[in-house]
């Protein structure tokens, strides 16, 4: 039984859950993804995960919301004048946001609401503060060079 080990690049499928089982995401319309294991491309768990598994093997594996995004922060929900955004396109509850922090790291913003003289906008990751899984199913191991 051959797995993958720190180096190798690997090609998954998975299925992700929040923690209340509903389904937020999948490879299925975009297909398999390849990651290098130990490069930081995802959650260190499923790397742990997928150096135990072999080809067409399944696992699920649970992340609890201070591994994955982390708890939600009611000091990333800001309140942005209207003047301060482009007119073009008209802000929409939803629609994303490109900022900067104090310290100039970029930073994505979500409209909650729109108002008259300014937007809500939140900060936080969408799945902050929610436990979540992946189904995972390793389809192949390329090992390293």
């Amino acid at each position: 039984m051959t797995t993958p080990t720190t180096g190798d690049t690997v090609t998954i499928d998975y299925v992700l859950k929040r923690g209340d089982g509903q389904e937020i995401g999948n490879t299925a319309q975009v297909g398999p993804q390849t990651v290098t294991l130990g490069s930081g491309q995802i959650f260190p768990q499923i790397e742990e995960a997928l150096t135990g598994m072999s080809v067409g093997g399944e696992q699920t594996v649970a992340i609890p919301c201070d591994k994955a995004f982390g708890p939600r922060r009611d000091e990333l929900i800001i309140e942005i004048p209207r003047a301060n955004l482009p007119p073009e396109p008209a802000p929409q509850p939803g629609m994303q946001l490109s900022a900067q922090t104090p310290d100039g790291q970029p930073m994505t913003l979500y409209i909650l609401e729109v108002g008259e003289k300014a937007v809500k906008a939140d900060g936080n990751h969408p799945l902050a503060g929610e436990d979540i899984s992946f189904d995972l199913t390793l389809r192949a191991i390329q090992p390293a060079a």
